[in-house]
């Protein structure tokens, strides 16, 4: 009532009758009623309640009344709120106040308590509760109004509201006796409120109209509560006198209390006869309201028992006893309180009824349904009701064997649990155990006691109980049961056992099951034990005979069968439940006689299971016991044994005999199926008293000692798996009783208690034997050394013997070693020869070694960790450890690289493969946890050895494959630091070994920080020794993965255990000559020194672990500034390339310099080294350059590039060019360089240079000091120094020295170069103070170097063309590729070096001339004058034709392939900066010298043109990024960008006559001409192959698909909407190109992100990737360009990918829309769709729509009857025609998601036209602008066709173009023949002229 339908009607918490009058019992009273009343001493309370008549709202608050109101409303909202404001009131007012509003309180209180919603009637408690604390004793004239309904709400079925009520009645008589008082006072009220409660019907209950279902609840509600109520108070207020001394002390009180009793007693009769017992409320469909009656009926039978007479007993009776058909568990409790205590009172009532059908057969359907599932409230009581049940009312044998298997009928219910089988469990042995003990009650004589009870155990214990337990099957294995695998009759020769396992498969049981029914089981049989001994008789018998069954089955296999375990848990839970308690009946009356009568069975048959029986059976009950019984107390055939004889004591010499005579032989005489059972019954058999001689009996009967020689194979190999089998099972064994902390108390628990002389000299013996091996000799041994796992170290041999063993082991390894095909693997195993002083090579094949060493291996394998027990023995353990390792790192170098071994190394592998295989797979024992237990000098020299071995395998073999080598060698090292990695030292130990001095390492630096050891003269790079290379990789390889702080570094962490004496906490070993000596190495396999060393050594420097290290960058600069400066001399450096050197390039031979240089750089961009430290190093050099008054001229020429990276790091914080320097180490610096310059002025011109002098060097140091930044071609040129006004004239004037010469110019190339340094450094540093001869000397010179590079170049091309007509003679290719590396090869650089310095000064004048700003413009006027304009043309004609000379020649050489290609690209690469400045010039070039050059490229006639140029570099297999950005905007700008789309026979020319722009008309679009595009990019464009989905998202291919697209849509988007040529080449591509590219561009995007994000629409909020796709579609949408996506490109990676992507599906949108649409609506993944079309809708076509209605917006309509009107906010278009004051409108609206989605065509207003026309024309119109351009077409002057009156076909998608003659009407071609073909004439539709 008041709460959701179909909760329960009583819920835990509410109190049944008998709970809560134990509650309310007084405190020092057990029997008294509960306290209800008084307020103060003994004084008596008189009622003064109001008339009827008086108005019930006189004297009361207004504000209270109109609350007391509101609660007689429906609504319950309404009640609750009217209780709440009520509740506020009543705490804010006294208690006179509220005394007024009491009756009217008490009536709305009566109604509220009936109410259906809950929380109403909990509210009204708590109103209850403010107003009793209040009002307090003023409550008592209107208690009695009150105390009924108060009463009966105690037991109101939500427990929530009967808590309030209590805590209300609580809150008014706190003490019980109080309670009590109140309750006797006003004990005919509440009789009288319940019985009017008791007659309700639903009708009654309310006066409004009210759901049926709803008065039902409450009806429910109000029965069950009053029933409660009723039964409660006849507890409280009637009872027997006895035990009332809670009345009798009190005088006043007893007299109220016998006049309650009184008052009980009337009304209970009368309610009890007007009820008709109450049985009416018994067949209700409530079980709240039957658990109730239960209650009254159990209350009345206790409380007034004179109410059941004769008259109706009979009725009551079989309604009482008959109640077990109740099914509702919630009623049990009361219902079974209710039978117990009536069949206990009245127990003749079982008379006047047939018990067999009221009550017997309704118990048993009871008990076989599992008590309706009141397991635990219905078992307990059973064992009470077989005590009151009369015996004459049942026929007793057939009353409990039904009682018992009715019971055990309901045991496993489905929703049964633990507790419930606990319960089941407990009372079927309280109950059978009580049927055995009372059965006197039932017979009279002892024979018909005695056979009852056996019957009933045979029948019960025996076929009930144990035949369950013995067949028991789990829930878990009966699937396993029925598949078969258990119950084949063929199987199994016991046709009952079959039977009964069968019988069992339907029935689940959980595991706990078995254990609970084998305890009762024991429980049952210690209590007939402790009745009577002979009890047990018939169910030892029943076991016998079942264990006998077992025993017999024929299977000779050594799988155990489901009885024998189900045995074995009986035994397991005897030890457990009778063992424990002293109880001897288990051995002496059970398991004792069953082992003493199947004993000869069990030898007989060999049984499996007889035998592990009588193995548990030992140990559960002690060897010595079973064995007295099989051998002693039962020989002669007996199983009784006197109790007092239970204890006695087996003698030892019996024991002993029997022991040897009848086990030992029995256990060990052959290995078959049951020789592990076996075993496991010899173990068991081990005494401690006896072990000794035990162990020596069992080793002398295995080994057959008389028959035992010295050589191998003496012991019977089936003799040595079963001692081997009896050796692991010891082994676990002692195991076993460690982990059980009782090893110390049991011989045999320490390994020398198993030693042996026996068994220590066949150990030997088969250690030290050739082949053959046998099985049972590995396995042996492995059973005898122990060590398979980490705990199990146990040896049964000596320390002497198992060091004997274990260097016949390293013998036979080495031998094995000493034959391996690879150098390194025979040099390695010398290093283990230490230990074995008499080892020889003495083998006599290749096989045998083999088997030896696999015989060696096998015993390894499952030992290995018995070599801990040796860890002293440092010298064979670490050789045994490496000889595995060595063996297993040969098999890994074997499968590496097994594909470039020659033959006959192949041949020489093959048959050691196997081997190393099983090596590969023992290797996993030794692990790091193995390794590092054993002691640091063991740890040391394995690893020295391991070490060592890897340094042979880099430096020795050299015949294999570098890579493969160095990867291994890789490998093997981090395996070794992993496992042996224990603490840093032996880590730091190691890495000393590995790098210490050897014949080719290392090859530039000596580890003892002295000079360099080897002469730059004498060496080339290319005879570096291949071994210190490869070493060079390995150190790199290492250095990644354990970091360089350790490898070279040499970081401690200052954390040194066991370090030597001379290493002290703080010190660390550093190796700063290894770090000197891979820079000099420079290039290694797999990386170099600016790839991977020096961002590693920076990473370094830059962490934590740099702090305690600050001294080793300076110690590397020193050994290479030391190099430098010894070797700097040696050979001519050339003109270095300075300035490159700051942007990474370091274009130094020399190695000691090209490290410094780097590693400056490196150090110094990464702000590792600050300006100090540069200034500091800029002294020190500066220093050095002066040996007294001589120069120093090594140190003069390795200066320039090491004073360029300083003076950028010096000049980084400068602001203004004109700021005078401040310190004094920075006008030290600046006076030094002002020297330099001084002293390179005293030269004469560099004109006029002669050889000899050191003008050369003096110059390169003045032009370091000068630095730019910027040289990469894709940024400004930047001055990165501010020079002083004194020092830049004096550099001006050196720069005007070279104009003032006379006579012939030197043109010497060390003379250019330094010229062509000289200039750059002047324009950009002393450009305003050039004049106009400043200008001309410079802009003649710079048009000279480029217009010779021009000229070198073209004839560079042009052999490169002719080479095809040099083949003839032979076309073979290698001829040809020959002769292009012939071409490609310059020999002098000179050239080159000075057109890139010429670019160079070209930029900084074209950067200049960009600049607006007024200083510059004013500084500039001369050289902005129209006189530089021809030569500045020219120079950037010649930047732009050396750029097409390589594209030429590529794209010539591509012909013959791509190695031909790369030839060319090659030379590129070799001058990567001068060909990114040419680039960076390229795109810089003006429209007008873009299209000058073309011209004169065409017109040179080569093979390939202009236009094949830029695509060659474009799409060159080895790009170039900033050549490839140049090529991509040449083609994608005028006037290039048509000849780059279109081949020659569509494109147009670039006559100036020629336009895009010019009228359609004046081309014939009707003709059937096709648009055919350029070949390198129709191959991406139209058929593009699917396989490109499944490249790499950065290959190289994939890329120039993109750009190929990007090209197309780029020349797309800049042609006219109405053009022509556009819509031929939209046709083009919807025709001929398949979507792939669509599929290409989502695999950049990540679309799930897009939609998880979408709804944001921030672009911060995404991820890097799909934000940035997402910015680049808005933005190419935006703009209609993709060159800002396309410039941004390179280098390559993920995220600019994802903004082409996102770019070029944009542009797609926006030129292609139809195309997209297309594509979108064949996909079939709708997930895919989905994705797709979110983002497109998110990001895409919101500014799709804006520039689609904007276009429409702005068109001009010449027609005063059409109109158009745009709504942006409903993405809508309204067409609107008039036509005599009448409107037409059409509504276009475009969708969210557009282009993807079509467009939505509806008509508003027709004007009169059909329905029919109506929906063909918006079917056309719908059609019409799913095109794109649709509004352009329409708008902007383009006719529709005649017939269909559409613009753009419907089909074909294509415009008018066949041309009438006459009339000059166009048509669609479809429609036109259609109507030729439909009119069966060729006329014009319109003029009927002939077409």
């Amino acid at each position: 009532m008041g709460k959701p339908k179909g909760e329960g009607g009583r819920t835990k918490a509410r109190p049944s009758s008998s709970s809560l009058a134990a509650s309310l019992l007084p405190s020092g009273s057990t029997s008294v009623a509960v306290g209800f009343g008084g307020y103060v001493g003994n004084s008596r309370l008189d009622s003064s309640l109001a008339t009827e008549d008086s108005s019930p709202f006189l004297n009361i608050d207004s504000e209270v009344a109109q609350h007391l109101k509101r609660l007689a409303r429906k609504d319950p909202t309404t009640k609750l709120k009217a209780l709440t404001s009520l509740s506020v009131l009543l705490k804010g007012k006294s208690g006179k106040d509220i005394v007024p509003i009491i009756p009217q309180w008490a009536f709305e209180y009566k109604r509220l308590l009936l109410d259906y919603n809950r929380e109403v009637r909990r509210a009204t408690h708590e109103t209850m509760t403010n107003l009793v604390i209040a009002v307090g004793r003023d409550l008592a004239p209107h208690l009695k109004s009150l105390m009924g309904p108060w009463w009966f709400s105690q037991f109101d079925s939500n427990s929530e509201v009967s808590q309030a009520a209590k805590r209300s009645l609580q809150a008014a008589f706190p003490a019980q006796e109080k309670r009590l008082d109140a309750l006797i006072l006003c004990t005919n009220d509440v009789f009288m409120y319940l019985e009017e409660n008791l007659k309700f019907t639903p009708q009654d209950l309310s006066d409004k109209a009210v759901a049926l279902d709803e008065l039902e609840e409450m009806h429910q509600q109000v029965m069950s509560s009053s029933l409660l109520a009723l039964a409660t108070l006849l507890d409280v207020l009637v009872c027997e006198q006895t035990g009332r001394s809670g009345f009798e002390n009190i005088s006043t009180e007893s007299k109220h209390g016998a006049k309650a009793r009184v008052t009980a007693v009337s009304f209970s009769e009368k309610l009890f006869s007007a009820h008709k017992y109450f049985l009416d409320f018994l067949k209700s469909q409530s079980p709240m309201i039957r658990s109730a009656t239960y209650s009254v009926l159990r209350s009345f039978v206790k409380n007034t028992p004179h109410v059941f007479n004769e008259g109706n007993m009979k009725v009551i009776a079989t309604s009482i006893l008959g109640a077990f058909q109740e099914k509702d568990p919630v009623c049990h409790s009361s219902m079974w309180d209710m039978v117990l205590l009536f069949s206990k009172r009245f127990p003749d009532s079982w008379t006047l009824l047939n018990v067999q059908k009221i009550v017997i057969n309704r118990l048993w359907n009871f008990l076989r349904n599992g008590c309706f599932g009141s397991q635990q409230v219905s078992y307990p009581a059973l064992v009470l009701f077989l005590e009151i049940v009369p015996p004459k009312a049942v026929v007793i044998d057939k009353f409990f064997q039904d009682f018992f298997h009715s019971l055990w009928a309901g045991r496993n219910q489905p929703h049964s649990s633990n507790a419930d089988q606990l319960a089941f469990f407990q009372a079927f042995k309280e109950c059978f155990l009580w049927g055995i003990l009372n059965t006197s009650r039932y017979f009279d004589g002892d024979d018909s006691v005695v056979q009852f009870r056996l019957s009933l155990i045979d029948n019960i214990v025996v076929n009930l109980l144990w035949q369950d337990f013995l067949f028991f099957v789990s829930s878990k294995d009966q699937k396993r049961e029925i598949s078969g695998t258990s119950v084949d009759p063929s199987e199994d020769g016991n046709p009952y056992f079959h039977k009964k396992t069968v019988e069992t498969l339907n029935i689940k049981h959980p595991m706990i099951y078995t254990h609970e029914l084998g305890k009762c089981i024991i429980g049952i049989l210690s209590g007939m034990y402790l009745l009577e001994h002979n009890l047990l008789s018939s169910f030892c018998v029943a076991f016998q005979e079942d264990c006998l069954q077992v025993f017999q089955q024929k299977e000779n296999t050594e799988r155990p069968t489901g009885n024998i375990e189900q045995i074995i848990t009986f035994l397991s839970l005897l030890e457990r439940h009778a063992m424990k308690e002293g109880e001897a009946w288990p051995v002496n009356y059970l398991v004792g006689p069953m082992l003493a009568k199947s004993f000869p069975l069990m030898r007989s048959l060999d049984s499996v299971d007889g035998i592990r029986l009588l193995s548990v059976s030992m140990t559960v009950f002690g060897a010595q016991k079973i064995v007295r019984e099989l051998f002693i107390e039962n020989e002669d055939g007996t199983s009784d044994i006197l109790s007092d004889d239970k204890d006695r004591e087996l003698d030892p010499g019996h024991f002993m005999q029997v022991f040897k005579e009848t086990f030992v032989p029995w256990c060990l005489h052959e290995y078959n199926y049951s020789t592990s059972v076996r075993l496991d019954l010899l173990l068991t058999l081990l005494d401690d008293e006896c072990f000794p001689e035990q162990w020596h009996a069992v080793i002398s009967y295995a080994a057959n000692s008389k028959h035992f020689g010295s050589g191998a194979g003496s012991v019977d190999s089936n003799s040595l798996i079963v001692l081997a089998m009896f050796l692991e099972k010891a082994r676990d064994e002692i195991t076993k009783r460690k982990v059980g902390n009782h090893s110390s108390h049991w011989q045999g628990s320490q390994p020398d208690h198993w030693h042996h002389e026996l068994l220590e000299s066949i150990s030997v013996a088969i250690a030290c034997s050739l082949p053959r091996f046998g099985t049972s000799d590995t396995r042996f041994m492995r059973a005898l050394l122990g060590g398979s796992a980490v705990g199990n170290q146990i040896s049964f041999v000596s320390r002497n013997a198992l060091i004997i063993i274990f260097k016949e082991i390293l013998k036979k390894l080495l031998t094995f070693l000493w034959v391996s095909p690879f150098t390194w693997v025979r040099e390695a195993s010398s290093l283990l020869t230490t230990e074995i002083n008499d080892f020889t090579m003495e083998v006599e094949n290749s096989v045998n070694v083999i088997e030896m060493a696999q015989f060696a291996i096998d015993i390894l394998h499952g030992s290995f960790f018995s070599l801990k027990t040796l860890n002293d023995e440092i010298g064979l353990v670490s050789s045994i450890s490496a000889a595995v390792f060595i063996i297993d790192w040969e098999c890994s170098m074997v499968m590496v690289l097994e594909d470039t071994l020659d033959d006959e190394l192949k041949k020489k592998t093959k048959a050691r493969l196997k081997l190393c295989e099983s090596v590969n797979a023992s290797r996993s024992n030794i692990n790091g946890q193995f390794l590092r237990s054993l002691n640091m000098d063991s740890q040391k020299r394995l690893g020295s050895i391991l070490i060592h071995s890897i340094r042979i395998a880099v430096f020795k073999d050299d015949n294999l494959k570098t890579d493969e080598i160095v990867s291994i060698c890789y490998t093997w090292i981090i395996e070794v630091l992993e496992c042996l990695d224990q603490n840093q030292y032996l880590e730091q130990n190691l890495l000393d070994q590995l790098l210490s001095k050897g014949d080719t390492w290392p090859l530039w630096i000596t580890p003892n920080f002295s000079m360099p050891n080897l002469n730059i003269e004498n060496v080339s790079v290319d005879k570096y020794p291949s071994g210190h290379h490869k070493f060079v990789s390995l150190i790199d390889k290492l250095i990644s993965k354990i970091g360089l702080e350790k490898v070279v570094a040499g970081y401690f962490a200052n954390v040194f255990p066991a370090e030597p004496k001379e290493t002290t906490n703080n010190e660390i070993t550093s190796r700063a000559w290894v770090a000197a000596e891979v820079l000099c190495t420079w290039e290694w396999p797999g990386g170099s020194a600016l790839t991977s060393f020096l961002p590693v050594l920076s990473a370094y420097a830059k962490s934590d672990k740099y702090v305690s290290h600050e001294n080793f960058l300076d110690s590397v600069f020193h050994i290479l500034l030391d190099g430098a400066l010894v070797h700097g001399g040696n050979g001519a450096q050339g003109l270095l390339n300075i300035w490159h050197a700051l942007d990474d390039e370091v274009e130094i031979e020399e190695p000691f310099l090209r490290a410094l240089v780097s590693l400056l750089i490196t150090l110094f961009k990464n702000d590792i080294w600050q300006r100090e430290k540069a200034m500091t190093l800029f002294e020190l050099l500066a220093d050095k350059i002066f040996i007294g008054e001589a120069i120093n001229m090594n140190c003069l020429r390795i200066l320039p590039p090491i004073v360029s990276v300083l003076i950028q790091s010096i000049s980084s914080g400068e602001r203004s060019i004109d700021v005078d320097l401040d310190t004094s180490e920075e006008n030290q610096i600046l006076d030094t360089i002002k020297s330099w310059l001084n002293r390179t002025l005293v030269f004469p011109p560099l004109v006029s240079w002669q050889t000899g002098e050191d003008m050369e060097e003096w110059f390169q140091l003045v032009v370091s000091c000068y630095p730019l930044s910027g040289l990469r071609g894709r940024e400004p040129l930047k001055l990165e120094r501010s020079i002083s006004s004194a020092e830049r004239t004096l550099l001006l004037d050196l720069f005007r020295k070279q104009r003032h010469v006379t006579g012939v110019a030197n043109q010497l190339p060390v003379v250019q170069g330094l010229l062509s340094e000289l200039m750059v450094i002047s324009v950009g540093y002393c450009w305003k103070e050039f004049n106009e001869d400043d200008w001309g000397f410079l802009f003649s010179h710079l048009s000279c170097w480029i217009q010779s590079a021009v000229v070198m170049m073209e004839e560079f091309t042009e052999h490169v063309n002719d080479t095809d007509a040099d083949s003839s003679v032979s076309n073979n290719l290698d001829s040809i590729l020959k002769k292009f590396e012939q071409i490609v090869s310059i020999s002098d650089p000179s050239p080159i070096n000075n057109v890139r310095n010429a670019l160079l000064s070209f930029s900084l004048c074209c950067g200049l001339l960009g600049c607006n700003t007024v200083e510059v413009s004013d500084n500039l006027s001369s050289l902005r004058t129209e006189k530089w304009d021809h030569i500045k043309d020219r120079i950037e004609e010649g930047i732009l034709r050396l750029f097409f000379c390589t594209g030429i020649s590529e794209a010539i050489a591509s012909s013959y392939g791509l190695e031909a290609a790369l030839i060319i690209i090659s030379s590129r690469l070799e001058h990567l900066s001068f060909w990114e400045l040419v680039a960076s010039s390229v795109v810089n070039s003006p429209p007008r010298i873009r299209e000058r050059a073309v011209r004169s490229i065409e017109f040179w006639g080569l093979r390939k043109g202009p236009i094949s140029a830029l695509y060659a570099v474009l799409f060159s297999p080895k790009p170039i990024a900033s050549l490839q950005f140049a090529a991509y905007v040449i083609l994608s700008t005028e006037p290039v960008s048509r000849l780059a789309i279109f081949r020659e026979d569509t494109a147009f020319c670039l006559d100036g006559d020629s336009s895009v722009h010019q009228d359609p008309s004046s081309h014939d679009m009707s003709s059937e001409e096709n648009i055919h595009l350029k070949d390198e990019i129709s191959c991406m464009i139209e058929k593009l192959p699917y396989e490109v989905l499944d490249m790499d998202l950065d290959a190289q291919q994939r890329i120039n698909v993109f750009l190929a697209w990007s090209l197309v849509l780029s020349h797309l988007s800049s042609l006219p909407s109405v053009a022509p040529l556009r819509e031929r080449l939209v046709q083009y591509i919807l025709d001929s190109s398949n979507p792939v590219i669509l599929d290409c561009i989502f695999q950049h995007i990540p679309l799930e992100v897009c939609m998880t994000q979408g709804l944001k629409k921030k672009d911060g909020d995404l991820p890097p990737e799909a934000s940035a796709a997402a910015s680049a579609a808005k933005h190419a949408i935006r703009i209609g360009s993709l060159l800002f996506s396309v410039e941004s490109l390179w280098p390559v990676e993920s995220l600019k990918l994802a903004s082409l992507a996102g770019a070029l599906y944009g542009l797609i949108l926006c030129v292609l829309p139809a195309y997209v649409r297309g594509w979108f609506s064949d996909l079939r993944d709708r997930s895919t769709s989905s994705l797709v079309e979110s983002f497109t809708r998110t990001w895409c076509s919101p500014p799709l729509i804006a520039n689609e209605l904007s276009q429409i917006k702005k068109a001009n309509i010449a027609d005063e009857n059409f109109s158009l009107t745009v709504s942006k906010s409903a993405n809508e278009v309204v067409a609107t025609y008039t036509k005599d004051e009448t409107k037409m409108d059409l509504v276009i609206r475009l969708p969210a998601s557009y282009p993807l989605r079509p467009v939505d065509v509806d008509c508003m207003r027709s004007l009169g036209i059909s329905e029919v026309k109506q929906r063909k024309w918006i079917m056309s119109m719908m059609l019409f602008v799913q095109n794109q351009r649709n509004f352009d077409k329409e708008f902007e002057g383009v006719e529709e066709c005649p017939i269909c009156y559409s613009v753009i076909h419907t089909v074909s998608h294509g415009l008018p173009r066949l041309a009438c003659k006459t009339c000059k009407h166009k048509f669609h071609s479809a429609c036109l023949y259609k109507w030729f073909s439909t009119s069966h004439k060729s006329s014009c539709p319109l003029c009927q002229s002939p077409f």
